[in-house]
């Protein structure tokens, strides 16, 4: 190496503290930096002769150990979730930026195999506003060489409980290069076990990945390593042909083994990848414009495949009818099937009843643990078991706004536009910093009433009051007083497909919020389960069926963006179905 090396940490959202290698810019004037993600098994030192081989001496490298890896903590190969080392990248990238000076517009990504499946999630689901992604034998299906090991493995940790498969690779089956294999032998860091949860989350955030890559706008080169042992071509191609951006490369090097920028020949990689690099750095950070997605592209593709009727005997609609029927006895005996009926499923006393999460039977007295059971059932779908995430990440991110005020010695009033029953607004209260004042809004008279009660039996009426309003009216929304210095609107946007109606609410939010304040805002990138949701599902308005049209988060982003909005912070759940991020006002 003839770039001196620098040993730093940073600290994880949830405490750990990470190692990471940093090797500054060797000219005087810095233009970006490349930040590196290493393979499973592997860590940052095992990329550091791509700093040197790289040949881009105006950039800073940075490579980090993951979790469970080299010299950062925690047991080997494990994380306790694969969510939780994707949310470990954006801190990472936090932590870069406000350490060294680094906009997230200056950096380039470059991963390899499990590294590059993190990324492309990352990528997927936080809408990084990075320069460019290089990824190298995405790791998005593990050639695993048993039959049925995946199911062997989900019925092992049902039993079992959580455990650890070793490797089976030999490092001659990872690259040609003696000098590479020796050391990868010989490296202490290096480690053989993985935990089975991260084995088949990995495999589930790939095929979610893969099968929505269109929702990544960011310019991206992919390598796929032709003779690969470890992982399967397919989901590379594919993910490939659906990446929603124009500036994108692949390069099949025939020969390669799994540790594509670690072979004998690597500078057919390398050379390729620095001329990316530059060509991305060339020109200003340019994206697709998402904000007429509700007019044309593919989830507006997406919605309108849902709302047209299926053929009247196919085997899909009369599946799909006999699933209806099914919702209706369900809702003789489920309080929360029957409440879905009766007032939509998407309406905010469906919410309020999920955000309780109690099952509740009806019915015959002796079919109660029947109807108990069935509500159980209801409660514990994955979209309702996000949304009392969501409700968490919300009150997290109201809480951490109300602390960013209070240290600015800014005043504290909470206004939000769709409250539904606002409860989880009043439950975010119960610990965090008391407000000056709260005003919850709902267009809905039965949401204003039941609002207004949960105001009461929280003891807040002396701060919170309860208004019916318009969220989509910006005049409406530019007049409220007291000004309020945090704006929420949670849940509702996704229940509208269009991106004009959104960004008028958001122009009367920024009208609304004082440059300086903050706004709260929810997402919905991706959803298992669309088709039963609109074939199965009511909505609010009018007993329709509830069509949902997904918006990609940087399709979200763009409108909040739009209206004079900055993101600063962004959650999002272990099933990557609902987000909720934080953005600052800008001043005007």
């Amino acid at each position: 190496m003839t770039r001196p090396e620098q040993e730093h940490r940073f600290s994880t959202h949830d405490g750990v503290s990470l190692f990471y290698r940093r090797w500054p810019a060797t000219t005087e004037l810095r233009r970006g930096a490349v930040i590196m993600f290493h393979r499973g098994h592997e860590h940052g030192g095992r990329m550091a002769h791509l700093v040197d081989e790289l040949n881009l001496p105006d950039f800073d490298f940075y490579a980090w150990d993951a979790r469970g890896h080299g010299r950062s903590p925690g047991p080997r190969g494990y994380s306790p979730s694969l969510a939780h080392s994707v949310r470990d990248i954006q801190t990472f990238v936090d932590h870069l930026r406000d350490t060294w000076a680094l906009a997230e517009s200056d950096m380039a990504i470059l991963a390899q195999s499990v590294g590059a499946v993190l990324v492309s999630t990352w990528a997927h689901d936080y809408a990084p506003r990075v320069r460019c992604l290089v990824l190298a034998s995405p790791a998005f299906k593990v050639k695993l060489y048993v039959p049925f090991a995946r199911p062997g493995l989900r019925l092992q940790q049902k039993l079992r409980g959580n455990f650890f498969v070793n490797s089976y690779v030999k490092a001659k089956f990872l690259t040609h290069d003696p000098a590479r294999q020796a050391s990868y032998d010989s490296d202490p860091l290096i480690s053989r076990p993985i935990s089975v949860n991260i084995l088949l989350e990995l495999y589930a955030a790939a095929e979610r990945v893969v099968a929505d890559a269109q929702a990544i706008t960011i310019p991206t080169q992919l390598f796929i390593s032709g003779a690969d042992w470890v992982v399967h071509h397919a989901p590379q191609h594919e993910f490939f042909e659906r990446l929603g951006t124009s500036e994108k490369e692949k390069h099949v090097l025939d020969s390669f083994y799994h540790d594509t920028f670690g072979e004998l020949e690597r500078h057919l990689a390398t050379d390729k990848a620095r001329d990316f690099i530059l060509r991305q750095f060339a020109s200003p950070l340019s994206r697709p414009d998402l904000r007429q997605a509700h007019r044309h592209g593919y989830t507006f593709d997406e919605a309108q495949a849902l709302a047209r009727p299926l053929p009247a005997l196919s085997p899909r609609a009369l599946y799909w009818h006999a699933y209806r029927a099914n919702m209706k006895l369900g809702g003789l005996l489920s309080a929360g099937v029957a409440l879905g009926h009766q007032t939509g499923f998407d309406s905010g006393s469906t919410l309020d009843y999920v955000y309780r999460n109690t099952a509740t039977g009806l019915g015959p007295a002796g079919l109660a643990p029947l109807g108990r059971a069935i509500d159980r059932q209801y409660l514990d779908a994955i979209g309702w078991r996000g949304i009392r995430q969501r409700k968490l990440h919300v009150e997290e991110l109201l809480r951490s706004a109300l602390a960013r005020l209070q240290t600015a010695g800014s005043p504290l009033h909470i206004l939000d536009v769709a409250a539904g029953h606002g409860r989880y607004v009043l439950e975010a209260l119960e610990q965090a910093i008391r407000p000056t004042s709260i005003l919850l809004r709902d267009f809905s008279e039965l949401n204003v009433r039941q609002g207004t009660a949960l105001i009461q039996a929280k003891g807040l009426a002396d701060i919170a009051r309860f208004e019916q309003g318009d969220a989509f009216n910006r005049a409406s929304l530019a007049a409220i007083t007291p000004q309020p210095t945090v704006g929420i609107v949670s849940g509702l946007y996704e229940l509208f497909a269009d991106n004009d109606a959104v960004a008028t609410s958001l122009a009367g939010l920024a009208d609304a919020i004082a440059p300086g304040g903050y706004l709260i805002y929810t997402g919905q990138p991706w959803h298992p389960q669309l088709e039963l949701i609109a074939r199965a599902l009511t909505s609010h308005r009018g007993g329709q069926a509830w069509v949902m049209r997904r918006r990609t988060q940087a399709e979200m982003d763009q409108l909040v963006d739009a209206a004079g909005f900055e993101k600063i912070e962004q959650r999002i759940d272990e099933w990557g179905i609902f987000t909720v991020s934080l953005a600052r006002r800008r001043a005007a």
